[in-house]
Formats: structure tokens, sequence, C-alpha cells
């Protein structure tokens, strides 16, 4: 860990720490349900999971829901092969916390999201039935007033509109001060002070740049909730970061967690789910869009690696399998401190060579998808992929390089940008990634023999 965030952990728990707030004591944790965004899966919750997990909560309840569908239509009133509804996704909700409910016997959960995953909790508590069966809400980065108002090229039937049916009835008072939260649920939001790519004012990220998108930086705060400011954190930082983690930890325990660290466990058994990217059934050409849906056939093979070159440190896998009906795999049992290589191979997809910084805890939620290549990509030697999940790249905020490039290429100001690509030329070798702090090792592989690299970061 880098002495930066070193202290800003340190500055953050200590600021926590003389915060005042009430609430159900350590003895009381309750089951939480985490609610991924746009075209995201279970396992971007998978450093909030450990956190919790690292302050005593029984991973038994928590539980990350994972949408099939996870991409809102581009007009939430008709219907788009391979995308969910608003109604959709509020069902979706409804009966995984249910299920969460019998399963732990407990009478609420806390509901925790981010981004689209907020306009489902909100849909949920107020028309379906969720606020009987919720305690606390935590909205991180939700556009919960819409990412744009009025612009020529963007559906005015969006979830995302401002100006559109589902937020408008969203944001209805609720009594005579005007609230826009349904109670008795207790409401958080967590959003950034002016670095949330989808709370600007600017259309630059919508590919509208020079045009005012009528929203402010706090459109995700709501009236009537607790709206919490995390300076420069970006987007997806709002839900994942150790800020908001922390922000999360207080408002539902009414105390500072004991640590933001996730700490390493003796054993660790790792399993998840392989997934594929689906086509547009009416234009495949178009490329590509992320689903949730079980790639059954697929083969995933884990090798231990050396932790300064990614060689493999033995020829034969760890572990080996063919992916069933339901996508999943595992349980593997990894060790704590030791890097592995994930290599995914599939029809239709190039074998996707993963690699990470090390699992320091558990977890079931280590889902994966294979590559495919885009057309532009294909005469090159190698394709070597940057992606941090939880984050974006930014220049002006990061200490980050990839390959020895600083910034790495296509990052830009303003975190809007969560990978970087790069071609390396020549012999097969080691590749770096660096992040504040993190370092991920891997090695390029010959795009001839259709195989493709990814550095994932996990912070």
């Amino acid at each position: 860990m880098t002495s930066t965030r070193r202290q800003f952990i340190a500055l953050t728990g200590a600021l926590l720490a003389t915060a005042c707030a009430t609430g159900p004591s350590m003895t009381e944790l309750p089951p939480i349900v985490f609610v991924h965004g746009n075209g995201d899966s279970a396992s971007i919750w998978q450093t909030t999971l450990w956190r919790f997990e690292s302050n005593g909560w029984p991973r038994s309840r928590l539980h990350a829901i994972e949408l099939p569908y996870p991409l809102a239509r581009d007009d939430d009133g008709k219907p788009q092969p391979g995308r969910t509804s608003t109604a959709e996704h509020m069902a979706f909700l409804s009966a995984e916390v249910d299920r969460m409910l019998q399963a732990t016997g407990a009478q609420k959960v806390v509901l925790v999201g981010n981004s689209r995953g907020g306009n489902a909790i909100r849909n949920y508590v107020q028309n379906g039935g969720g606020a009987a069966k919720v305690s606390h809400a935590i909205l991180g980065g939700v556009p919960n007033h819409g990412i744009w108002m009025s612009i020529p090229g963007l559906s005015a039937g969006s979830e995302f509109s401002g100006s559109g049916p589902f937020v408008l009835a969203l944001n209805t008072p609720k009594n005579a001060s005007g609230d826009e939260v349904s109670g008795p649920v207790r409401w958080l939001t967590i959003r950034s002070d002016n670095n949330d790519k989808y709370a600007q004012p600017d259309g630059q990220w919508l590919g509208k740049k020079g045009v005012a998108t009528g929203i402010g930086y706090d459109a995700p705060a709501l009236k009537g909730a607790t709206n919490v400011v995390l300076p420069r954190v970006d987007h997806r930082e709002t839900a994942f970061s150790a800020a908001a983690f922390a922000a999360a930890h207080r408002f539902i325990t009414g105390r500072a967690p004991a640590t933001l660290e996730v700490l390493p466990e003796q054993r660790v058994v790792l399993a998840g789910k392989v997934t594929g990217l689906g086509l547009s059934s009416t234009d495949p050409a178009s490329g590509s869009f992320a689903n949730n849906l079980p790639l059954a056939g697929a083969q995933l093979r884990i090798y231990t690696i050396d932790a300064g070159t990614a060689l493999r440190e033995r020829p034969t896998a760890a572990y080996e399998t063919t992916v069933g009906a339901d996508g999943r795999w595992g349980p593997f049992e990894a060790t704590e401190g030791t890097r592995y290589e994930f290599v995914i191979s599939a029809p239709g997809y190039a074998t996707t060579h993963i690699y990470r910084s090390p699992f320091p805890r558990s977890s079931d939620v280590v889902n994966m998808r294979p590559e495919r290549v885009p057309a532009a990509d294909q005469s090159a030697p190698a394709l070597v992929i940057l992606n941090r999940p939880r984050g974006y790249l930014d220049p002006t905020r990061d200490q980050m390089s990839f390959d020895g490039q600083s910034p790495p290429p296509g990052a830009l100001p303003g975190a809007g940008v969560a990978t970087s690509r790069i071609k390396p030329e020549g012999q097969q070798r080691t590749v770096v990634a660096e992040f504040n702090g993190e370092r991920v090792v891997g090695r390029s592989w010959p795009l001839a023999g259709n195989e493709v690299a990814v550095l994932e970061l996990t912070y």
C-alpha cells in the first residue's frame, strides 16, 4: 500500500470517528443486498463485500444480485432485445430481497446500489412493496435527477432522462416538506463533489461535448435523505471506494468501521461465473453488448504465476473445468499472496488471459467474461487491456502506468475512462500495470493465435 493511501485511510477513519450518528449495535448486523449498475455484474461488489466481512459481517448476510440483462432500454417503454425495463429490474430485485429474507430469517434488509442499481432500489421501495422490507437504502452515484434533461438525440423516454416519466415520478414530493424519498426507509446518497461523469453540466461523457445537460453536480442528492459528498471520487468510486464503504457502514451501524482495509484470510476459496457477450439480433455488425448469461461450455484454467514475470510456475493448471449450464465454476482453493492467470476459452471468443492481484479473501463472485477482438485491432501483433472495474483512470488525480506509459493510453482527465489498450510488438513478454500502489503483472499473447490479455485492477 502506498503512503498516500495509508494517509487517506487514516484521515477518513479519524473524520468518521468524530461524527455523530445513531443506529443498530454491531450485534445487530442486518442482511445487505447489493445492486450493481448499468452493464455491470455482481463481481463489481467484491472489495465492498470484503470490507464488510473484515468488519465482522457474516458472509451469509451479504448478497450481490446479478441481473441477467443489466443494460437499460434506450426507451423504457419500448421492448429492446437484451435489455431490461425499470419494471423488470424492480421485479428481479424484489425476488432477490425475498430470497435473502427467507434465507436469513430477518425482517428487513439494507439495500446498497450503484448508478442504475439505485433506480431499481428507489422504484422497489416506492412502487414494489419494498418500504415494508427495507430498513436502509444507500445510493452511490445514482442519477436521481437524471443524467440529462432534454438533449436532441437522447431519448426522453430513457430511465436516465431527468425530464422523463420514470425520474419525475420517483421525485414527486412525498410530503408537505417536499421530500423526494419514501419513508419509513432511511436514505443515504453518496456523490462526488464534481467528478462524477454522469452528474455534469456539460454533455462530454454523453458524446455531446459543449451541450448543456441541465444537470448539476448535485443531481444524485435527494431531499429528505442524508446526502454525503466525497471529494474527487468518480462515478463508480461513489459506491466501491474505501471512503464510500466507510460512509455506508456508519449509516447502517451508527459508528465508524474498525478498518477500511481488506483483512486477509488464512484459507482462500474462489468461485464465480463465466458469462458471455450478446450480439444485436437486428444488427450483429453493430458489436457486442454486456449480459450476465452463463457461457455454458467455456473452459477455464487457472495457473500459478511468478510475481515478477507472470510466467507460469508449472505447465499444468492448478484448476481446470468446463463450465456447465449455470455458468458457475469453483470452488478453487487458492493461496493468499499468490498470483494467478485465469484462461477462458470458448467458441466465438478470443482465448482470454486474465491477470489480477493476489486474492486476500475468499469470494464466490469472481465472475469473468472472455473478450472479442474488435475489427480495428485484429491486425495487431498483440492486444493487452488494462481494466479498472471499480473506478476510472484519471491522470489529474491518480498515479498510474501501463507498460511503462504514464498516463496509460486513452486515459483522460475527468475520471471517465476505465480501460486502456496497448498493442505490444515483438516477442511475448511481461507487461506491468500500476495504479495508486496496486501492481498487476501479466504477459502479452500473439493475436495471430486469437489470444488476448487482460490486466484487471482490484482496487
